[in-house]
This record gives C-alpha cells, sequence and structure tokens, in this order.
C-alpha cells in the first residue's frame, strides 16, 4: 500500500484512536486490567473521530483493539498466534502460558510449563503446542495437559526452533550445534555442527533455512544437508531480529561504536536471487523487531522497544507520518507477532500486558480456523440413583426442603451414641521429617495421597489400613523405627547430613566404631564402594596393585592403589574415591557400558544397581589386568614394581584368570577345540526353575558347577560344513583361579523365586535332619522354632534364626579330574568336623575355596536401593590396625562399617536382599604370593618437569624445582596452599521451618598447588608451583577467592605451568612418605579436595594454632595483619603468597609459645587476639591511615620471603 497518497490528517488518527478507546492504566496497574478489557461498541462512534470526511478507515491501518493482563507484573517473554485456532498465546519470565481466546481476548487456559525458566519459544501444532525452555522441550494439549517432557542437556541453552515439517523440529541455541527432533519418536534424530555459535533466530523458506546468529551473522543453509550455502554478515555487534519475503531478507540489529553496543537505525536488506546487499533502509525508530505484513505490497512493520512502530516498504523510503504509538503499561515492549491472516498484531510488554492491534473490528487470526472446544458446564438433569451399600456416598445429593419439622435422622440422645471416626495415622514419613519449633512441628510433604482425600478402613479386620501400632505417637524417640521397615536400620542407604560446617561436625564415628576406613557416597557414581572394599580386602590385590605404577594420566590400576594407600593409613577416618572416580569417568568403555551415571539417575533411583554392579565388576576386573599387563617400567617412575607380571600376563591374570577350553561339536561330527580364559563366573540357572513348585533340592554346587562347564546349543560355523550349523558347545576347565568371582545375575523374579526356594528347601531339610520330619503345609510357631533351637533340640544350630534363608555355602570344594572333568561339592562344618580341615592337594587337583565376600542389593522403597557388602576380614588387616590375629566377618555400607554374624553374611531375604555377586579365595592364598609393598615413588618426582602448556615460556616460571642436595628430610617444614575450582554447584532445599539444608555439597577440583621450602637458604621460595589440567567442565572458576582464571587450566592457551594431577599428587604423596610436616591454613580442606590422607602429626594448621576452642575459627588474612603487620589476599587470592604467610605464623607461633613451653602466655595473646577480631568485626582495616595493632617492638615482623 502506498501511505504517501493518504491525507496528511491520518497522522492524527493513530492518537485520538489511543484516548478513546485504550483503558486507563494508572502506575501500580489498575485491578481493572485483570479482568478482559472489551470495547463498547456504542462508547465510541468511528465518525466521532477527528479525520477529515474524506479519509475512511480502511484495510491496513492498525489500530488497539484490547489489552489484557496476562500475569500481573511478569514480563511477557514470547507471544505466539495459534495456527490452527483462533487463540493467542503468551509465555512469560515465569515459566506461565496463558492462551486467549479470539479477537476479545477471554482467556481461555493457563497453566505452569517451567518452574524457573522463561519460555522461549512457542509453536503451534494440530494436537497441542511446543514450548521451549533453556534446556527443555515440553508438548503440551491446549487445555495444559503434558502430552511430552523432552529434557535436554543441562548445559544446553536454547533459544530458537523451527518446525520443518510435521514431525521434524529444529532446535537451536547458544551452543555450537543445533538439535533435530523426530516429535513422533521423541527422540534426536540429528545433531548438526555450527560453524557460528549461538542460533538465536530460524526462518524457512522453501530454498533455504536461515540462522540468525548473536554475532551478527545470518546463514543460509541447504535444505537436506543443513550445509552453509551463503553467509550475510549483517551487523558487527548483534543481531536482533529478520524476516524472510520472497527474495528478501531484511534485518535489524546492533553495531558496535567505542561506548559500546548501538541500536543500528539502517535496516540491512539483502536480495536473495543475486545474494547481496542492496540499499540499506533508514527508519525513525530505533528497530528491535520487524516482520514482513504482505497484503497488496510487500510492507515492513518496523517496532522498537519503546513502542513506536513504523511500516514502509524495503526497497523505497521511510516515511515519518507512517509511525503509531503502542501504550505499553511497562517501560519495554518484550515480544511482537503477527498473525496468519496479517490482521492482527500482538505486542507484550515487560509488565506482564498483552496488546492487540487489528485493522478491523472483527479480526481472524486465520484465513480458516477449526472450532475451538470449550468445557462444558456441569448440567444435572435428573437425581442421581443412590446406592446405599456405598459407606462413603455423600448425603448432600439427596435435595433436602427447608422446614422446622424434626428430621427422622435427629434421634434422642438416648436412643443413639456417637461414634465418630477414628483419624487415621499421621504418615510415618512426615514424622520421620519432622522439625519441631517449640511446640509446632514442621515436615515437607511427601505427596503420598491427593489432596484433602484421606482414606478410611472400613473393618477392623482390613489390615491394610490398619497401620496405628506402626506409627510412633511423637517425633521423640523415633530414632530407631524398626516396626516400620522391613530394611534392618544397618542396612538401609546412608547420607551425610551437612551443617554450616560442611562435615567438621558429622559424627562418622557414629556409624563406625572400628578402624577401618568407609567410603564417602556424595562423589558422582560411588554406587561402587562397595566393591572397591571389597578388592581392598583381598591381600594379594591390595599389595600387588599398591606396587604398580605406571605413566598413563588415567591409570585405575595406579588410581586404585593411592586409595588403597590411603585405607591404609585411615584410623576410622572416612576416605573418598574422588580422583578414582575421575579416572573412571574419563574411560570410554566405561561409558559404553553404561557404567557411568548421571546425578539425575543417581538422584531419581532409576538405575537397577544389582545389574550395573556386576558389569562393573567385570569392568574393573579386565581393566586392571589390562593396566597391569605393561611390560616395561616408565621411565619418569624408576622404582615402579613390574616384576610380578609375567610375559603377557597380569598379576590380576594370576589372581582371577581360569583357563578353559571351548568345544564346538557340530552335527556332522567335526570338533573344534578353542582355549580361552575368563576372570569371574556367571550363575547359569536351572531351566523350569520357576514353574517348578515341588520344592526340588539344588545345592549351589550344582548350579556352580553347571555354571562353569556350560553345555548349550547354538548355531556356529562349521568348517567342514561350511555353513552356520547347529552345534552343540561345552567349556572344560584346564585351570582354575585362585579367587573365584560370581556374578549371580538375579535380575528377575525367576532367578529371585529360585534362591527363596532353595533357601525354603534347605531350611526345611536342615529341620528335617535334626528334628525328624517336618510337617506339611503347616507353619511353625516361635515357640517350635525356639525350641527347636535349643541344645535339646538342635546341637548343631546356635539360633534356627540363622538357617532361614541360607543356601550359600561358606565353602566349596572343587576337584579336578584327569579328563578335564570338574566336581563342585558343598564344605560344610559338619564336613569339616567329620572329616577334619579340608587341604588343597593341587598336586592331584583338589581345590577347597572358602566364602570371602558377598555384594548385596539391598530394595529400599523409602529410603532408595543401595548396595553394601559382607567382607570376611582376615587377620594382617587386625593385626595392622588393632594389633590382634583374628577373622571377623563385618557390613560394608559406605561410610557404616559394624561387625556382624557369619551367618548374615549368607542370608538373603529375597523381598530385600538380593545376592550380586560373590568372592570364594583359595585356602592359604596369602602364602602364594609376595605381600611386600614396595613404595615405586622416587624422588625424581620432584625434580624439573615439562608443562602441558604450549605457551608458557621460562620468563613465567613461578618455583625452583628441588635440587639433589635440596630433598626433603624426616620432619622438614613445606608451606602448602591449594586453589580449587567449581565443577557442580551445591544442591541445598529450605525446609519448612526456614532453616537450609545441604542435600549435596558442591564438587570441587584442585586447580593450582604450590609447596614453599620451609628452611635452608631459599627458605620462601616455592619449588612446586603446578595448575592442575582439567577434562571436566568448570562452572565456576571463583576467582576472587582462588585467582584462577579462565584460560590458566586450558593446555593450548594457558601461560602457567600446567600438569596432570596424576603427576602433583605423586610429588605430594612423596613428601608424605618422607615424613615432612605441612605448614598451611585450613589444610582439612585442601588434603579433602587433593584427595589426600595425610597423618595427623604431618600437619601444622594455622586455623588450629590460633584457634581457643568454642570460637569462630580465624582467616589467614585476619592474622597476618594482626601478627606480622601484612596486607594479603588483597583482590585475589594466590597460593604462594598464602602458603609464605603460614610459615611465617607458624614461625610467630612458635615465638609467642616459646615453642609451646608457656600455653598460659600464649592463651593471652589469642584472648586478645579474638577481643581485637570481635571490634573490628574481624575485617582488616583498608591501606590508609591504619597500620597493625601490634608495634613491631613487642611483635617483629618476619621479613617477606
Amino acid at each position: 500500500m502506498n501511505f504517501e497518497s493518504l491525507d496528511p490528517g491520518l497522522a492524527e488518527y493513530a492518537p485520538a484512536m489511543h484516548s478513546a478507546l485504550d483503558p486507563v492504566l494508572d502506575a501500580h496497574l489498575n485491578p481493572s486490567l485483570l479482568q478482559n478489557v472489551e470495547l463498547d461498541p456504542e462508547g465510541v462512534a468511528l465518525e466521532a473521530l477527528p479525520v477529515q470526511e474524506s479519509v475512511h478507515i480502511m484495510e491496513g491501518v492498525y489500530s488497539e483493539l484490547h489489552s489484557v493482563v496476562a500475569e500481573v507484573g511478569v514480563p511477557v517473554s514470547i507471544s505466539h498466534f495459534d495456527l490452527h485456532e483462533e487463540m493467542l498465546w503468551v509465555g512469560s519470565h515465569g515459566g506461565h502460558a496463558t492462551s486467549f481466546f479470539g479477537p476479545t481476548l477471554e482467556r481461555y487456559s493457563s497453566f505452569q510449563v517451567n518452574g524457573s525458566d522463561d519460555i522461549r519459544q512457542i509453536q503451534s501444532l494440530e494436537n497441542g503446542i511446543l514450548f521451549l525452555t533453556k534446556n527443555n522441550l515440553k508438548y503440551m494439549a491446549r487445555g495444559g495437559l503434558i502430552i511430552f517432557d523432552y529434557l535436554l542437556d543441562e548445559s544446553e541453552d536454547m533459544h530458537s526452533l523451527l518446525l520443518t515439517d510435521s514431525s521434524l523440529l529444529l532446535v537451536g541455541g547458544l551452543q555450537n550445534h543445533i538439535l533435530e527432533i523426530d516429535l513422533n519418536t521423541v527422540q534426536e534424530t540429528q545433531k548438526y555442527a555450527v560453524e557460528t555459535p549461538g542460533v538465536t533466530i530460524m526462518r524457512q523458506t522453501n530454498r533455504f533455512f536461515f540462522c540468525g546468529h548473536t554475532s551478527g551473522k545470518i546463514s543460509l543453509r541447504d535444505l537436506r544437508t543443513f550445509k552453509v550455502e551463503h553467509e550475510f554478515d549483517a551487523f558487527s555487534g548483534s543481531l536482533s531480529d529478520f524476516d524472510v519475503h520472497g527474495n528478501l531478507l531484511a534485518t535489524c540489529g546492533f553495531s558496535s561504536r567505542l561506548t559500546g553496543l548501538a541500536c543500528d537505525r539502517f535496516l540491512k536488506v539483502y536480495d536473495l536471487r543475486m545474494m547481496r546487499a542492496i540499499t540499506p533502509l533508514q527508519v525513525h525508530v530505533d528497530p528491535a523487531f520487524l516482520r514482513f505484513i504482505p497484503t497488496y505490497t510487500s510492507r515492513l512493520a518496523i517496532i522498537s522497544q519503546s513502542g513506536q512502530c513504523q511500516f514502509c516498504e524495503p526497497t523505497g523510503l521511510a516515511n515519518p507520518a507512517d509511525i503509531f504509538h503502542v501504550n505499553p503499561v511497562g517501560p519495554l515492549l518484550m515480544t511482537f507477532d503477527v498473525s496468519a491472516s496479517k490482521q492482527a498484531l500482538a505486542f507484550g510488554d515487560s509488565e506482564g500486558c498483552v496488546h492487540l492491534w487489528t485493522d478491523s473490528p472483527e479480526p481472524s487470526f486465520n484465513p480458516y480456523s477449526r472450532e475451538t472446544e470449550f468445557a462444558l458446564p456441569c448440567l444435572v438433569d435428573s437425581l442421581p440413583p443412590l446406592d446405599w451399600s456405598q459407606d462413603l456416598l455423600p448425603l448432600s445429593l439427596i435435595p433436602v426442603p427447608l422446614t422446622n419439622d424434626t428430621l427422622l435422622s435427629d434421634w434422642p440422645a438416648a436412643n443413639s451414641a456417637p461414634a465418630p471416626r477414628r483419624a487415621p495415622p499421621v504418615d510415618a514419613e512426615i514424622l520421620r521429617t519432622m522439625k519441631k519449633v517449640g511446640f509446632i512441628g514442621y515436615a515437607p510433604n511427601p505427596r503420598t495421597r491427593l489432596r484433602n482425600q484421606i482414606p478410611y478402613r472400613f473393618k477392623e479386620s482390613d489390615s491394610k489400613f490398619d497401620s496405628f501400632s506402626q506409627v510412633t505417637e511423637s517425633p521423640v524417640g523415633r530414632e530407631e523405627e524398626p516396626h516400620l521397615h522391613m530394611v534392618s536400620k544397618k542396612y538401609r542407604k546412608v547420607t551425610i547430613k551437612y551443617s554450616k560446617l560442611g562435615l567438621e561436625d558429622f559424627d562418622f564415628k557414629h556409624y563406625n566404631k572400628t578402624l577401618f576406613a568407609g567410603l564417602e557416597p556424595h562423589i558422582p557414581n560411588a554406587y561402587c564402594n562397595c566393591m572397591i572394599q571389597v578388592l581392598y580386602f583381598l591381600e594379594p590385590v591390595r599389595c600387588l596393585i599398591q606396587n604398580h605404577l605406571c605413566q598413563k594420566e588415567f591409570c585405575l590400576a595406579c588410581e586404585l592403589g593411592f586409595l588403597f594407600h590411603m585405607l591404609d593409613l585411615s584410623r576410622g577416618d572416612p576416605c573418598q574415591g574422588s580422583n578414582f572416580l575421575r579416572a573412571f569417568r574419563t574411560i570410554p568403555e566405561a561409558s559404553a557400558l553404561g557404567l557411568i551415571l548421571a546425578d539425575s539417575d543417581e538422584a531419581s533411583g532409576k538405575s537397577n544397581l544389582a545389574r550395573l554392579i556386576q558389569r562393573w565388576n567385570r569392568f574393573i576386573l579386565t581393566q586392571l589386568h589390562q593396566d597391569m599387563q605393561e611390560l616395561e617400567v616408565p621411565q619418569a617412575y624408576r622404582g615402579a614394581g613390574g616384576s610380578f607380571c609375567s610375559s603377557g600376563d597380569s598379576v590380576i591374570g594370576q589372581l582371577f584368570s581360569c583357563e578353559m577350553e571351548n568345544c564346538s561339536l557340530c552335527r556332522c561330527g567335526s570338533e573344534t577345540v578353542r582355549a580361552s580364559s575368563t576372570l569371574l563366573f556367571t550363575l547359569s540357572y536351572p531351566e523350569g526353575s520357576n514353574s517348578d513348585k515341588t520344592g526340588k533340592s539344588c545345592d549351589f554346587a550344582q548350579v556352580l558347577k553347571r555354571s562353569i562347564c556350560l553345555e548349550q546349543n547354538t548355531q556356529a560355523w562349521c568348517d567342514n560344513c561350511e555353513k552356520y550349523q547347529p552345534t552343540i558347545q561345552t567349556r572344560n576347565i584346564c585351570h582354575l583361579p585362585d579367587i573365584l568371582v560370581i556374578n549371580c545375575e538375579v535380575n528377575s523374579l525367576k532367578e529371585a523365586d529360585f534362591w527363596r526356594m532353595q533357601a525354603e528347601v534347605a531350611f526345611k531339610m536342615v529341620l528335617k535332619k535334626h528334628s525328624g520330619e517336618v510337617p506339611k503345609n503347616k507353619e511353625f510357631a516361635l515357640a517350635d522354632w525356639k525350641e527347636l533351637g535349643s541344645p535339646e533340640g538342635m546341637l548343631m544350630c546356635p539360633s534356627i534364626e540363622e538357617l532361614k534363608n541360607v543356601w550359600l555355602p561358606f565353602s566349596i570344594r572343587m576337584t579336578m579330574t584327569k579328563n578335564k572333568g570338574l566336581d563342585v561339592c558343598n564344605w560344610t562344618d559338619e564336613d569339616e568336623m567329620q572329616w577334619g580341615p579340608a587341604r588343597a592337594d593341587e598336586e592331584h587337583g583338589v581345590y577347597v575355596y572358602d566364602l570371602m565376600a558377598t555384594v548385596v542389593h539391598i530394595l529400599d522403597s523409602r529410603t532408595g536401593s543401595s548396595l553394601v557388602a559382607h567382607i570376611k576380614v582376615g587377620e594382617t588387616y587386625h593385626q595392622r590396625k588393632e594389633g590382634v590375629t583374628h577373622q571377623q566377618w563385618y557390613l560394608f555400607n559406605d561410610f557404616l562399617i559394624e561387625p556382624i554374624d557369619k551367618h548374615e553374611a549368607v542370608q538373603f531375604d529375597m523381598n530385600w536382599k538380593v545376592p550380586a555377586i560373590l568372592y570364594y579365595i583359595k585356602r592359604n592364598l596369602n602364602s602364594k604370593y609376595s605381600l611386600n609393598i614396595k613404595n615405586p615413588i622416587e624422588a625424581s618426582v620432584l625434580l624439573a618437569e615439562a608443562s602441558l602448556a604450549r605457551k608458557q615460556r621460562k620468563t613465567h616460571t613461578t618455583f625452583i624445582p628441588l635440587m639433589l642436595n635440596e630433598m626433603p628430610q624426616v620432619g622438614d617444614l613445606v608451606g602448602l596452599d591449594a586453589e580449587f575450582v567449581t565443577l557442580n554447584e551445591e544442591e541445598a532445599e529450605l525446609r519448612s521451618d526456614g532453616t537450609k539444608s545441604t542435600i549435596k555439597p558442591s564438587q570441587m577440583s584442585v586447580a593450582r598447588i604450590t609447596c614453599v621450602r620451609g628452611q635452608g637458604p631459599n627458605e620462601g621460595i616455592p619449588f612446586i608451583d603446578d595448575y592442575i589440567s582439567t577434562q571436566e567442565q568448570v562452572v565456576d572458576y571463583l576467582t576472587q577467592y582462588s585467582g584462577i582464571k579462565p584460560g590458566d587450566l586450558d593446555a593450548k592457551i594457558s601461560s602457567k605451568h600446567l600438569t596432570t594431577l596424576k603427576s602433583t599428587y605423586l610429588k605430594l604423596r612423596f613428601l608424605i612418605d618422607i615424613g615432612v610436616k605441612f605448614v598451611g591454613h585450613g589444610l582439612q580442606k585442601d588434603f579433602r579436595v587433593i584427595n589426600l590422607m595425610v597423618p595427623k602429626d604431618q600437619v601444622l594448621d594455622t586455623v588450629y594454632l590460633f584457634h581457643m576452642p568454642r570460637k569462630r575459627m580465624i582467616s589467614l588474612r585476619f592474622l597476618a595483619w594482626y601478627f606480622l603487620d601484612l596486607k594479603i589476599q588483597g583482590e585475589t587470592h594466590d597460593s604462594i603468597e598464602d602458603a609464605r604467610t603460614a610459615l611465617q605464623l607458624y614461625r610467630k607461633y612458635l615465638e609467642l609459645s616459646k615453642n609451646g613451653t608457656e600455653p598460659e602466655s600464649f592463651h593471652k595473646v589469642l584472648k586478645g587476639l579474638y577481643e581485637k577480631g570481635r571490634k573490628m568485626d574481624w575485617k582488616v582495616p583498608e591501606p590508609e591511615g591504619q597500620t597493625s595493632p601490634k608495634n613491631a617492638a613487642v611483635f617483629p615482623s618476619v621479613l617477606a620471603l
């Protein structure tokens, strides 16, 4: 349309119409705006408008028709006209979606799409609406029901979507790829790489995909291959919006200026036929949005965020008379959309209001819209029939007329007795989590029941609802609650409760009263803690693993040896396998086998832990076998013990490997024999075991023999027949392993029923053997059990309870026959008494295996499933830890360790305790192997080494490595400080009483480690200042506190001395093993994150040296100012400065306390320190005008090192 032909008086048309039709909007949002704003058709006559008589309202001239509030005070993030129905959809920054019907904007539906993220894109489909948030794509019906909810990766930051056809969707954002999602299968089908990241706008024509980037570029991509065909560099700053119509591409955006980004008033227009720019179009508003609104011509609508709108031709000149104004309630317009019919425009502002502009009084949003379904009101034509047998039928369904007469139900009190319905019990979960403040209890809603609905019991015999006796009446004294759970408390999943001090005030001793070390469970993929303990308590594995050392950065054998060393040093304090699990996450095979769990899978408990730990068991043995097959001792780590490895084998192979012959017999008579070996066996259960209900006895030894000497029919290639033929495959054992590892494979009800049935049969056979015939179809009374368990009833069994749910033998005997056969039998205590102790006769092929460990899967619906281990701890471990010589079974449940009776290790109640892994070891196994641990770490690790950083120069070196004559000795001082970065943020929740509870602490990773000489002529000079390279994503560099900047840990661009964590770890391990004393501030946290166990007599922590009991800890910065007159940690922290300062503070401590001989005088000094700290609010004064509180004569400052 040519606007130049219109009368100039039209310029007064828009504001005049605004004043007549717009509702009055005050600064505080008049409440009338909360209702639908409708025009009074008789309130303003079109003839009353101040327009010349020759000018008529013509199609194409837009004016405001309605304004409504979507969500008060919450900015509108996106608006979208429905392509199928007469509806307008609006999304807010609070994640809420609202729909309005028709030009009157009647509210149709309103629902929450996302709890925290804003809605960034809306796309209407035939059956529902697609909503895109930061990392979530949700498809919902127009009424609000969820059709599917597709979670993207947490690292994604999505901004745009494009529906390429009815079932394929492209989703783009700030990352360097675009995802293609199939809406039928709700799966990602393609991932297209994007050379220029940051795709925030996508359009499509019949020739190209158009992708708008945050860098100001627009790329044209092929519709089939998605490859870049052409690229326009539209703006130097950033792209704001663009649109395509016909052969024209119009863009608006920001240009770079000296003062920053500025809105460019020139629209860049491109001709898609010649692929070049044409004359830019200068407009009179600051363009933020633009759309082609083609009616008779290809006109453009350009809208600014302040509310100005201008129409112009893309190839013509902009006329100031073509500007009209939108009156937003908020200061800014946030979104703009055009209906498919081009008859309506929608604007959303920053105060949550939506403005509808149309070019006719009764517009339509689509050329052809289908009819919208509305909720029908409830119409009752007749009274419903009443069923008197229903106890919960509401009597209010019966209409009762108003009357003054006495009702039939109003019986006199003499003929009736009140029988109130007994209140149902409070949910046990509410009582467990309740926190009392005064006499009021607060607890989170467990959401186990529907809102305002409570089930009642109607029969006294209905035990389903009779749970009054199972719930404690008050929160007091509910620590044990054994009657609430089938699962014993010690088997339940344990969690660490974090406080303001983190772990410092958590009582681990309550869970572990032994001197063995537990493992902390809060690290990702810590489900394998129980298996780490099993491997540790195998004495040959413990010793041989610690003798291994190689130069691979991520070697599981090395990391496991470091972890075993920590378990050796611990005296009951828990350890964590963070470095081991860090290396575990980097191994591709672990990821391919599905062994690496996401945080969401661990938290939700969706993973099958029994299958997972059995796959992990097979993986770790294979990986350790491969890692320890290295025959050459690495030059960098001279002293690594590799003498145990024979050619082509490893110590793991010697311990676990079983040599076999696999025979394949074809029906043609040809036989093929192949030699192989395996590190573990999987139980193979008899066929039809679940259908056999007769209670047929089947020894564990029989099942084990069947699993080892497996025979099966399968299709295999026959060289004689030259085709695949049915063959019989058998497996013969040539050599049995020293450690027999068995995966139980109880993964279904079939296997669980088999274990349960065999345990029941074994139980009945024992009772029959010792007390006569067992009555059939009759339960034993508890008194009968006690009588049978008495000395008169059963001499061989101390308690009848120990025989229940037992099928697994403590010992098995295996005999190798001359024809490569294998005999397996259970070896019981009775056999031991009758035949004497069984001895292995290896010359005649007789081997006796004793049960050493069982790993079980605990099924607990309340606390979540978990894995625990029963381990028979040998004499050598007790000798080292406790100085006694005996064997004992223990339960290892993460950091909970408790001695148990040996029968508990083989009792499996299949309702909650399912066996997963069994470890049997040969008798007298330790005598076959050398159990000496030779420390493989030598002093050469402290010598100079090359940096991983490519750009590092000698001028950047911040330390001088130790010379050979400077090697540390026992008792030498070393100043140490470490800096960290955050890999995962802390997860916390706010309790109902207002207190904060930490669910999962932030996961830290060491980024810099500095060690400073503590004596000698070079005292104070660092000899280690390593930046630790990391392959994991860092979410926060904590630059203010760590001094680490982005890029410092990247080998490509870092200028620091960059090393691997393993390299620096070895240096610290050598210093610990040599016996140096570390001086630092807050070393407990440093060693914890580095994952080091340091004996307490080798740690001199200034946090505790300058601390009074029951008082706060004092920062290093305040101590340095108070005692040393030093101002440190000004803008950021520096680990060299902090380590030197800690050394000086230790010297000052020795000076003030006279080497610890005058504690009373030092106590007075500490008292003055705390008094000064309270006065100063523990803040160091600014440099101007203030000095140290002590003059140099009384407290001479230690010179800077």
